[in-house]
Protein backbone atom coordinates (compact mmCIF):
# COMPACT_ATOMS: atom_id res chain seq x y z
CA UNK A 1 0.00 0.00 0.00
CA UNK A 2 0.80 3.32 -1.06
CA UNK A 3 1.22 6.42 1.53
CA UNK A 4 -1.04 9.43 1.33
CA UNK A 5 0.56 12.74 1.70
CA UNK A 6 -2.00 15.36 2.13
CA UNK A 7 -0.88 18.93 0.23
CA UNK A 8 -1.32 22.32 1.87
CA UNK A 9 -5.40 22.33 3.75
CA UNK A 10 -6.36 19.56 2.07
CA UNK A 11 -7.02 17.00 4.54
CA UNK A 12 -8.20 19.59 6.99
CA UNK A 13 -10.93 20.54 4.35
CA UNK A 14 -12.05 17.09 4.13
CA UNK A 15 -12.39 16.86 7.78
CA UNK A 16 -15.11 19.54 7.52
CA UNK A 17 -17.08 16.87 4.82
CA UNK A 18 -20.20 15.05 5.83
CA UNK A 19 -19.45 11.41 7.27
CA UNK A 20 -20.56 9.73 4.31
CA UNK A 21 -18.80 11.86 1.60
CA UNK A 22 -15.63 11.19 3.74
CA UNK A 23 -16.14 7.53 4.41
CA UNK A 24 -16.67 7.64 0.31
CA UNK A 25 -13.45 9.64 -0.13
CA UNK A 26 -11.31 7.90 2.09
CA UNK A 27 -12.39 4.38 0.37
CA UNK A 28 -11.64 5.38 -2.80
CA UNK A 29 -8.22 6.87 -1.16
CA UNK A 30 -7.72 3.60 0.07
CA UNK A 31 -8.48 1.97 -2.86
CA UNK A 32 -6.03 4.46 -4.70
CA UNK A 33 -3.33 2.98 -2.80
CA UNK A 34 -4.05 -0.42 -3.22
CA UNK A 35 -3.41 0.21 -7.11
CA UNK A 36 -7.09 0.39 -7.91
CA UNK A 37 -9.33 3.02 -8.99
CA UNK A 38 -12.99 3.90 -7.43
CA UNK A 39 -16.16 3.88 -9.56
CA UNK A 40 -16.48 7.51 -8.35
CA UNK A 41 -13.19 8.75 -9.30
CA UNK A 42 -12.64 10.00 -12.64
CA UNK A 43 -9.64 11.40 -14.67
CA UNK A 44 -9.48 15.80 -13.98
CA UNK A 45 -10.13 17.52 -17.17
CA UNK A 46 -6.84 19.44 -18.48
CA UNK A 47 -4.42 17.28 -15.98
CA UNK A 48 -2.47 14.08 -16.62
CA UNK A 49 -2.36 11.53 -14.06
CA UNK A 50 -4.89 13.83 -12.09
CA UNK A 51 -8.03 12.30 -10.36
CA UNK A 52 -11.07 13.80 -8.96
CA UNK A 53 -12.85 11.74 -6.46
CA UNK A 54 -16.84 13.25 -6.63
CA UNK A 55 -19.56 12.79 -3.86
CA UNK A 56 -22.75 14.12 -3.60
CA UNK A 57 -24.82 15.17 -0.05
CA UNK A 58 -27.99 16.31 -0.13
CA UNK A 59 -27.65 19.46 -3.07
CA UNK A 60 -23.63 19.90 -2.87
CA UNK A 61 -20.83 18.23 -4.53
CA UNK A 62 -18.17 17.68 -3.10
CA UNK A 63 -14.55 16.30 -4.39
CA UNK A 64 -10.76 15.43 -3.77
CA UNK A 65 -8.06 15.52 -6.16
CA UNK A 66 -5.17 13.63 -6.49
CA UNK A 67 -2.43 12.19 -8.31
CA UNK A 68 -1.07 8.72 -8.34
CA UNK A 69 1.76 8.57 -10.99
CA UNK A 70 4.22 10.62 -9.28
CA UNK A 71 6.76 9.28 -7.26
CA UNK A 72 6.10 6.75 -4.11
CA UNK A 73 3.31 8.36 -2.55
CA UNK A 74 -0.31 8.93 -3.44
CA UNK A 75 -0.82 13.04 -3.13
CA UNK A 76 -4.04 14.79 -2.12
CA UNK A 77 -4.00 18.24 -3.99
CA UNK A 78 -7.41 19.58 -2.73
CA UNK A 79 -10.88 18.90 -1.68
CA UNK A 80 -13.76 21.22 -1.83
CA UNK A 81 -17.18 21.44 -2.08
CA UNK A 82 -18.55 23.12 -5.03
CA UNK A 83 -22.27 23.92 -5.01
CA UNK A 84 -23.65 23.33 -8.37
CA UNK A 85 -23.39 19.78 -9.76
CA UNK A 86 -24.50 20.01 -13.21
CA UNK A 87 -22.89 21.54 -16.70
CA UNK A 88 -20.17 24.25 -14.77
CA UNK A 89 -17.05 23.86 -14.80
CA UNK A 90 -14.83 23.70 -12.01
CA UNK A 91 -13.83 27.62 -10.53
CA UNK A 92 -10.99 28.98 -12.16
CA UNK A 93 -9.32 29.19 -8.68
CA UNK A 94 -9.93 26.24 -7.78
CA UNK A 95 -7.92 24.56 -10.53
CA UNK A 96 -5.19 27.11 -10.52
CA UNK A 97 -5.04 25.81 -6.97
CA UNK A 98 -4.72 22.28 -7.88
CA UNK A 99 -1.86 23.81 -10.74
CA UNK A 100 -0.33 25.24 -8.04
CA UNK A 101 -0.25 22.31 -5.76
CA UNK A 102 0.78 20.01 -8.18
CA UNK A 103 3.53 21.94 -8.92
CA UNK A 104 4.61 21.83 -5.22
CA UNK A 105 4.01 17.48 -5.02
CA UNK A 106 6.28 17.86 -7.85
CA UNK A 107 9.01 19.88 -6.41
CA UNK A 108 8.59 16.96 -3.01
CA UNK A 109 9.51 14.72 -5.72
CA UNK A 110 12.23 15.61 -7.19
CA UNK A 111 14.03 16.71 -3.64
CA UNK A 112 12.76 13.42 -2.79
CA UNK A 113 14.79 12.19 -5.60
CA UNK A 114 17.48 13.63 -4.65
CA UNK A 115 18.37 12.79 -1.34
CA UNK A 116 17.85 9.11 -2.75
CA UNK A 117 21.01 9.44 -5.15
Amino acid sequence: MRSIFWIGDSKKRLLTFPSSVRREIGFALERAQGGLTHHQAKPLRGFSGVYEIVSNYARDTYRAIYIVNLGKMIYVLHCFQKKSKFRIKTPKKEIDLIRSRLNSAKALVQKENKNDE
